[in-house]
């Protein structure tokens, strides 16, 4: 992940020095981009010192070690006092912590969690199964949608400036719109046709009435089956478990008792299917005691 956050920066014409042990991943990173390396441990003074942590605006702590990350943003903070520190954290016990945040803390500014980003994205999908791309603003109370207008649709093969009177109670804007993959520029007057890729923003609250306007509408989510009761799999299903009905299917029974105890969903969530060596191999196991605990 530190890679290519650094090859994103580095596009952006900032300057960023990259800490890691392996020497050689860092050389190789060192020739394609115009960057500073330094090979070490960055929960080090020494280290930090040496990368220049003293005149750093910002750290960012994207290590696998959840730990490591939160140590290296308290020195960053006590021994350099950077303004700026991030902390990557999949811990979801840890994540939850605010008092690990503040000064009493690891002085932490802002966490991230992969995970829980793809989680969250995933869970607007389903909300909206009809979106190409779902993105919210404003703590969730704006969403902007990316929809692919169908024939049908109330506001298809007609301007732009029809939605206001379709619409007139809601406030929503189309932001973009592309069609066979080009930009096209939107006024009151630009026409939408089927198959434009449209982006709008409006009140989350108002997201399936627009849509309604731009495609055909499918029934609501209420089954879903995740395949793989990993990190991101198992947070998928105990987000969802509340207002859908869940099946995950996990290929080793100790895995997903070990899940399990960390994210006690029912136990009817949980389909165990040995790995498949051929089709014919192939079986789940139904028993009349719950697999899981």
């Amino acid at each position: 992940m530190g890679a290519s956050l650094a090859e994103s920066l580095v596009s952006e014409s900032n300057d960023i020095t990259l800490i890691d042990p392996d020497s050689q991943v860092l050389s190789n990173l060192q020739n394609r981009h115009d960057l500073r390396t330094v090979v070490g441990n960055g929960i080090l003074p020494a280290v930090l010192k040496e990368a220049g942590a003293e005149d750093a605006d910002m750290l960012v702590a994207v290590t696998r070690s959840d730990e490591t990350n939160l140590v290296a943003c308290r020195l960053a903070k006590t021994l350099f006092n950077v303004p700026k520190r991030i902390a990557r954290v999949r811990s979801p016990d840890l994540a939850q912590q605010a008092d690990l945040q503040g000064e009493d803390g690891f002085n932490v500014d802002y966490i991230i969690c992969p995970e829980q980003s793809v989680t969250e994205h995933i869970d607007r999908l389903i909300e909206f199964p009809e979106a190409l791309q779902v993105l919210e603003f404003a703590e969730g109370r704006l969403t902007l949608v990316s929809v692919r207008a169908y024939h049908g649709g109330p506001l298809v093969s007609h301007p732009v400036e029809d939605l206001r009177k379709h619409l007139p109670n809601i406030d929503v804007r189309i932001v973009a719109l592309f069609r066979d993959n080009r930009h096209i520029p939107v006024d009151g007057y630009t026409m939408i046709q089927p198959g434009d890729e449209v982006f709008f923003l409006s009140a989350t609250k108002n997201v399936r009435t627009v849509m309604a306007e731009l495609r055909r509408m499918s029934k609501p989510v209420t089954k879903v089956m995740i395949a793989g009761g990993g990190n991101i799999g198992l947070r998928v299903a105990k987000q969802l478990e509340k207002d859908y009905q869940v099946k995950v299917i996990e290929s080793h029974k100790n895995a997903a008792k070990n899940w399990h105890a960390a994210w006690p969903l029912k136990p009817s969530c949980f389909t165990v299917t040995p790995p498949m060596k051929t089709c014919s191999t192939k079986k789940t196991y139904k028993t009349s005691t719950p697999l899981l605990p």
